[in-house]
């Protein structure tokens, strides 16, 4: 056999979806998928929603790397909760060794202030930890293979990720400008790729190619469009004639009552307006020139062995 193809060459996924598509799924999906054959990958959230301690039911995460997974053949997965804060005395204590000295600005409020009046310094904290999680390298072998970011909504995603835009504002040199410097070059290099979620609605759809717009405009690789919760068409003819579903019913040993079939006759006619809509919207996405990946409804909810079948659907687009 052949060595197996790499469809997701990238170092860095940023997942990203208007809210209520499922980003952070998808996310610890591709996590998962991309730990596949012995590897360790790191996934990541910024937004401070425990969003992945509640995916794998588990204690809320503290900011430090811990292994919320294991993957047959030896992969794992460990998760980051950045925490705004903890990274800016991380930060302070990296750059300007003040150590005690910044756990006492913390004490007074003084972190917590500087990250809420300035947010373009608490976006350059987020990312500059997850440009560090991603380049970081123990005896010149890279500790993380992958790394997967559950990054802000797609309303917000450009000026998340535009960082030297907004420290523009903030420094004009020192370690602010150069860390913004160094995670604008990684985020707008081949390492990086950003993963678009949606659904087969008009608004995310909508939201999904502005956001794809915005990105490209400021450089930044996109990477695949994930349509989640997909389900299989029921329907595909033009129109459903109440002769068939008399036939239907007949066939089945159900009552074909005026009622009944007047009832399923509405009900065939919304879906196949739905259905018409979301071929629409695939048509939409098609366009738009990224490879388009289809994840189906999970009907028992979200759980390991649905990531795990996600994983398996990510890994073979």
């Amino acid at each position: 056999m052949g060595e197996r193809v790499n469809r997701w060459p990238a170092r860095l996924h940023v997942v990203t979806g208007k809210g209520g598509t499922g980003k952070t799924t998808v996310a610890a999906a591709l996590a998962l998928g991309l730990a596949a054959g012995g590897k360790r990958t790191l996934l990541v959230e910024v937004e401070g929603r425990q969003g992945i301690a509640q995916l794998f039911e588990l204690q809320p995460l503290p900011y430090k790397e811990l292994r919320i997974a294991q993957v047959p053949g030896g992969g794992e997965v460990r998760a980051l909760a950045v925490d705004p804060e903890e990274a800016l005395l991380e930060y302070l204590d990296m750059f300007y060794k003040l150590g005690a000295a910044g756990r006492a600005l913390r004490k007074v409020g003084a972190i917590d202030f500087a990250t809420t009046i300035a947010p373009g310094l608490r976006d350059v904290l987020l990312t500059g930890k997850v440009k560090e999680a991603t380049t970081r390298s123990h005896d010149g072998r890279r500790i993380y293979d992958a790394v997967v970011l559950d990054a802000p909504p797609t309303g917000r995603i450009g000026r998340f990720l535009n960082v030297t835009a907004e420290t523009a504002r903030l420094a004009k040199m020192g370690p602010i400008k150069t860390q913004s410097e160094g995670v604008a070059s990684l985020l707008r290099s081949p390492i990086t790729s950003v993963h678009v979620v949606t659904l087969l609605e008009e608004m995310p759809v909508q939201e999904t190619l502005d956001a794809i717009g915005e990105l490209t405009a400021l450089h930044i690789p996109v990477g695949r469009i994930i349509v989640n919760s997909a389900r299989p068409a029921l329907l595909t003819a033009g129109k459903v004639t109440k002769a068939e579903l008399r036939r239907g019913l007949a066939e089945a040993g159900l009552p074909g009552d005026a009622s009944t079939v007047n009832g399923l006759a509405a009900e065939a006619k919304a879906y196949l307006t739905r259905h018409e809509l979301e071929e629409t919207l695939r048509t939409e996405l098609g366009d738009a020139a990224h490879p388009v990946v289809e994840l189906p409804l999970l009907p028992g909810g979200v759980d390991r062995a649905g990531l795990d079948e996600m994983a398996s659907i990510l890994m073979r687009a």
